[in-house]
């Protein structure tokens, strides 16, 4: 195994060290600030300099350093330095040891993805705040990887850190009757996390890695610290299997490539197997939850050598599971879909009807592109054509966009008289054949709603 970087050991301690300044000092915006500039001095000098005997110790103490500064700073401003430092413990108004053991020892990270994760945010808010202060990105990166101005997603964070502070609620771990409700937040915060970056929601490129990855790197963390909680072992396993096919998602020239269509030998061999282990052994524990559904249907996708032997009719089942635990309209419509490849694409489209009488996903490209694909299947070129440039008109991906628009062409083409073709529509790359119906573009689990 590759020595972890600088970068790697970095983004590790740096929620452990937030954690320690917060709880001494009570203060987590603070905190936070200053520990970022603490992480810059050491991106900076342990390259050149070498690691310090004790990483964790050496942030601690340079954070403490500019947070001290900062609170002097802030009182100098405000003229009550006379007042503050009163008030302040002897013990509290020097850095801790390097050596310290509350300091070292102490692990601060579930903490922090509790903190950060805090009902009061809202889901983008604690998607920026997760990022930056644990899973150490900067607040650069995280304004790039939502296609945001830095100043934007600046103002974000800011907002996100008042709200916790206005809350007032005390660092630490939530008392034993909150924790189950904060920690459905933050599986959900680390899940629209990874569907952000496996289907990116707007902008040029159908996925942003890095979003994916760090996602997954989270959530070991989380399965590492709680290793009992069935639905954190239900999320990691869906997360890597959904992420193993990947690499075979898109062709040379970034073009979404269809679930059905994709180079199975392509898929991450040994993501699916530590996904189908850990579901595995999670089902067995008897307690099974959504997370777990959406795992447990991402691994029969995987298992099947071929499209064509995917047992579909297993997947329709798991779906009426998962549909019985919640009112997800985007459930409905992967169950649908699982249906008619099940039993017909008449029996998709009843469904489907269903769903455009509920109106809550008229507007969803997801929506009609399901439709098309189960008209397509079921002959009705016409009725596809046009929700496939419906769903184009609604998607805000580009190259989902594209693949798309291109599939309404080919269609057209296809279904227009033979003395009307005046030239072939061009097929772009790894695309299939114009006669064979094509399913959806591959996407994470139940797609956001």
């Amino acid at each position: 195994m590759d020595e972890p970087t600088v970068d790697d050991l970095l983004r590790e301690l740096a929620p452990q060290v937030v954690g320690v300044l917060t709880r001494r000092a009570g203060d987590f915006g603070t905190a936070e600030d200053a520990v970022q500039e603490a992480l810059l001095n050491a991106a900076a000098q342990w390259p050149e300099e070498g690691l310090p005997d004790n990483p964790r110790g050496w942030l601690i103490q340079v954070a403490f350093r500019r947070m001290t500064e900062q609170v002097r700073n802030e009182q100098a401003r405000r003229r009550r330095e006379e007042l503050v430092a009163a008030r302040t413990p002897p013990e509290e108004r020097a850095a801790p040891a390097a050596d310290d053991a509350y300091a070292s020892d102490e692990d601060d990270t579930l903490s922090m993805l509790f903190l950060c994760c805090h009902p009061a945010l809202t889901p983008a808010s604690a998607i920026a705040l997760t990022l930056r202060s644990v899973g150490g990105l900067t607040t650069a990166q995280i304004a790039k990887a939502f296609l945001v101005p830095e100043a934007t997603m600046a103002q974000r964070i800011s907002r996100a850190k008042q709200r916790i502070k206005a809350s007032g609620v005390p660092f630490g771990m939530p008392a034993p009757h909150e924790r189950t409700r904060r920690l459905a937040a933050v599986l959900h915060v680390l899940y629209l996390t990874f569907n952000e970056g496996y289907a990116t929601s707007t902008g040029p490129d159908l996925q942003r890695v890095e979003l994916s990855r760090e996602a997954i790197r989270l959530t070991r963390m989380v399965h590492a610290l709680l290793p009992d909680e069935c639905e954190i072992s239900g999320l990691l396993a869906l997360m890597l299997l959904t992420d193993a096919r990947r690499p075979a998602r898109t062709g040379p020239h970034g073009i979404p490539i269809p679930l059905a269509d994709q180079d199975r030998s392509k898929w991450g061999t040994q993501a699916i197997t530590e996904g189908v282990a850990l579901i595995t052994a999670t089902l067995a524990k008897g307690s099974i939850g959504p997370y777990q559904l959406q795992a447990a249907i991402a691994a029969l996708h995987d298992e099947a050598p071929t499209a064509d032997q995917t047992d579909w009719p297993q997947i329709t089942a798991l779906y009426g599971l998962l549909e019985r635990m919640s009112d997800n309209p985007m459930v409905t419509l992967n169950r649908a879909v699982a249906t008619a490849m099940a039993h017909g694409p008449e029996s998709g489209l009843a469904l489907l009807k269903t769903l455009a009488t509920d109106g809550r996903l008229t507007g969803n490209h997801r929506f009609h592109n399901a439709r098309a694909h189960l008209r397509e299947m079921a002959g009705d070129l016409p009725g596809a054509i046009e929700d496939y440039r419906t769903a184009a008109n609604h998607s805000t991906n580009i190259p989902e966009r594209d693949y798309l628009t291109t599939r309404a062409t080919q269609l057209t083409a296809a279904a227009a008289p033979p003395s009307s073709r005046n030239s072939p529509t061009p097929v772009p790359p790894n695309s299939s054949s114009l006669t064979k119906a094509q399913p959806p573009v591959d996407s994470p689990g139940v797609p956001r709603s």
